[in-house]
């Protein structure tokens, strides 16, 4: 890796082959300093770290994938490619592998959560710490938004058309829009939403996408490893969660602190993409926390 890497003010944008596809994967930081591994959700890319990862590169090297299927990453078509969270996760792994990182700290976010904690849990070894922003491990999470997901997992015939419905510009607008107080609104750029959509709307994605709703169910059947990692293991973890989730509920933020009670739990006044009204606080919280767990 070349020394202009180690320029903290700079942001790389660079593509990894990993079992046959490219793996698109910003870059950030001193490859020697403690390494932060930024896990997208949905229906975003890594483009939703796009000033959190300058905020924390003078200090961490700081990586940020997208998945196969979002952003900048190849995104085959569904008879090419077996889109669930087991192979996401395959992937992820293995670009980790390929970028030579054995010890990381994790930031998971919604469909990051889940591939995230799969990495732990089955190599706890390689986790320095944890920070959770919406990103569920304890059914206490799930909100109403979920019942058509859940119905959808057991009949997807019968339930697609209204599926269907949350890969539309207007339901793309509102994971960003909801729980956000009057007075931040105006911190929300259009640019998130409008590109999230775009890739959403690129042919045959949305059929990536359904098929990753219909796997979502196998995540509930990892959450007992995943709190026995906690348990055993207890990696020091940050929690910084939209208080107005109204996709990740706040219950499913304080439920780690079942398994994890030294946890820090930060409940922000904001909806499911925090990031985006609040990310000097976040920024700010991440590194007084890493700065005491992470050397």
């Amino acid at each position: 890796m070349s020394e202009a890497t180690r320029s903290a003010g700079e942001v790389f944008h660079r593509t990894a082959t990993i079992d046959g596809r490219g793996v698109f994967y910003r870059e950030a930081g001193d490859p020697t300093a403690p390494t932060l591994v930024l896990l997208h959700g949905f229906p975003t890319s890594s483009q939703m770290f796009r000033t959190l990862i300058p905020a924390l590169a003078d200090r961490y090297h700081v990586i940020a994938p997208d998945h196969i299927g979002f952003g900048h990453s190849d995104a085959p078509p569904v008879d090419r490619f077996d889109y669930s969270f087991e192979n996401l996760t395959a992937i992820t792994l293995g670009l980790l592998d390929a970028l030579d990182l054995d010890r990381f700290a994790l930031y998971l976010q919604d469909y990051g959560a889940p591939i995230g904690l799969r990495i732990a849990s089955r190599h706890p070894e390689r986790i320095s710490a944890l920070v959770v922003q919406s990103g569920n491990a304890y059914v206490e999470g799930f909100t109403p938004f979920w019942d058509v997901l859940f119905a959808h997992a057991k009949d997807r015939e019968t339930h697609e058309e209204a599926v269907r419905e949350l890969l539309e510009p207007a339901a793309t607008r509102w994971q960003y829009t909801h729980g956000i107080p009057a007075d931040r609104l105006d911190r929300l750029t259009p640019d998130t939403w409008t590109l999230d959509q775009a890739l959403l709307d690129r042919p045959g994605n949305k059929e990536v996408q359904l098929q990753l709703f219909w796997d979502y169910q196998f995540n509930l059947d990892a959450y007992p490893a995943f709190q026995q990692y906690f348990r055993e293991h207890r990696p020091p973890t940050l929690i910084t969660w939209g208080e107005h989730d109204e996709i990740f509920g706040a219950d499913g933020a304080r439920a780690f602190l079942r398994d994890l009670p030294d946890a820090e739990l930060h409940l922000l006044d904001a909806g499911h993409f925090a990031l985006e009204t609040h990310g000097p606080e976040i920024a700010a919280l991440i590194r007084d926390f890493l700065g005491r767990t992470v050397r």
